[in-house]
């Protein structure tokens, strides 16, 4: 006999609301009908903690502090009722418009153990091979200076800036061949080492120069083949879920420059032109332009993730934290930022002393700590497989990344020390096929 698993209130819950928002009759309604029917659906786990399924297809739990709704996975293995809840409280930032269901999904994993598609690769290895034959003269590297040398056409470096910026979370393999496609290219060493390559996450600005500058130059037809460049390359990272949500939106801001008959304003600036494209992508493709638009949205987002990917662990929150802690929060703005059970599990390593520059030795210039081995929280992390591995690295590193974009601080070149330790764990197995991202 099957057995059947046991009857889960959050999993019941989401497959309502989604039921709901799926009809086309909710489009429709107003802004406090939909509060309404949400707010009758609110779950209470037996801590007093209330939890609502909303926005972009994501728990958010109420913060008794502040009354505030943050994004945050729930507890599925705690009991839960359904509990009262008056709707005109309800933010519109968590009432779904309906488009929001809809969003590209994508890969939590870094490129760490699951491979790129072979496919994939060779694809793009022939878009750089043709891009370094073009000359520099006609495409200057006006952006990713500090990867290429100077010498190296901007057709080049507009393959890389995609690859980068449609990453969920740029760290790979040391030997992953679409990083070694570019060696001969590359001004230095890439930050990281042999096993890991913690790469930087470029923003949109940095694509949108190269387009820009060529348009300034009275180059239109250069302008084009880079615009052409970067959409090429976003079409053949569609075939990976870690690149896929970036790449659709990419595409729709980049295409229909292509299919004008006239060319862009050769006068415009950069930033102008980076705030044209991101107003083409459409609404249900927005959460993966959190980072372009709403930095500290973009944080609260890969902290969901990074909890999620913790599934594994008996408390997520907690190992969450390990990780967390080694940001740098000199300031002290990092706890306001946590859900307050996230928060709780953060204030422990905090008043432990192992959190941020309490925790360091030293502190590197890039703004993170330099922990001793001595002062690692005990919480120990182990992912049951390649996959969950991946998943965690990448869900860390790109917090890592989001919390640099919110403060300013560099990641370091070899890593965080928690990510660096899981590293440490598993680079004795062999690279996985790639598998599930196609």
């Amino acid at each position: 006999m099957t057995a059947v698993p046991p009857w889960d209130a959050f999993t019941a819950a989401e497959a309502e609301v989604r039921a709901m928002v799926a009809d086309p009759r909710w489009a429709g309604l107003s802004l406090p009908d939909r509060a309404h029917v949400l707010a009758a659906r609110i779950l209470v786990t037996p801590d007093g903690d209330r939890w609502l399924y909303g926005r972009h297809a994501r728990w958010h739990l109420l913060d008794p502090a502040d009354g505030r709704w943050r994004p945050a996975p729930p507890p599925r293995a705690e009991r839960a009722r359904r509990g009262a809840h008056a709707a005109p409280a309800l933010p519109e930032a968590v009432v779904p418009p309906g488009h929001d269901f809809h969003a590209e999904p994508g890969s939590t994993q870094s490129f760490i153990g699951p491979d790129v598609p072979e496919r994939l690769t060779e694809q793009v290895r022939q878009l750089v091979r043709a891009g370094g034959r073009k000359s520099e003269l006609d495409y200057p590297l006006t952006a990713f200076g500090e990867i290429f040398a100077t010498d190296v056409p901007s057709t080049v470096a507009a393959v890389w800036g995609t690859i980068m910026w449609c990453a969920y979370a740029p760290a790979f393999d040391g030997n992953e061949r679409l990083i070694t496609i570019f060696g001969e290219y590359l001004r230095r060493s890439l930050p990281g080492d042999e096993w890991v390559r913690w790469l930087p996450a470029p923003p949109l600005l940095d694509l949108v120069t190269l387009v820009a500058e060529r348009l300034r130059a009275g180059q239109p037809r250069a302008a084009l083949r880079l615009a052409a460049v970067l959409a090429d390359t976003a079409q053949i990272l569609l075939l990976d879920t870690r690149f896929r949500p970036r790449a659709l939106a990419l595409l729709t801001m980049v295409e229909p420059m292509l299919r004008r008959s006239a060319f862009e304003d050769p006068r415009v600036e950069d930033a102008a032109m980076r705030q044209e494209w991101l107003e083409r992508c459409p609404a249900r493709l927005r959460l993966a332009l959190l980072v372009e638009n709403d930095p500290e949205g973009h944080f609260t987002h890969t902290l969901y993730d990074l909890v999620e990917a913790l599934s594994f662990m008996p408390d997520p929150r907690a190992a969450a934290a390990s990780f967390l802690a080694d940001l740098s929060d000199s300031g002290g703005a990092l706890p306001g930022r946590l859900d307050h059970r996230l928060r709780m599990a953060y204030e422990e390593l905090r008043h432990a002393g192992l959190t941020g520059t309490s925790a360091a030795e030293t502190t590197q210039p890039e703004g993170f700590p330099v922990r001793t081995s001595e002062a690692l929280p005990t919480l120990e992390v182990a992912p049951p497989d390649r996959g969950s591995a991946a998943a965690v690295l990448g869900a860390a590193y790109a917090t890592g990344l989001a919390w640099g974009r919110l403060t300013g601080a560099r990641m370091p070149e070899r890593g965080l020390a928690g990510q660096s330790a899981l590293v440490r764990k598993i680079v004795h197995e062999r690279d996985d096929r790639h598998t599930g991202h196609a």
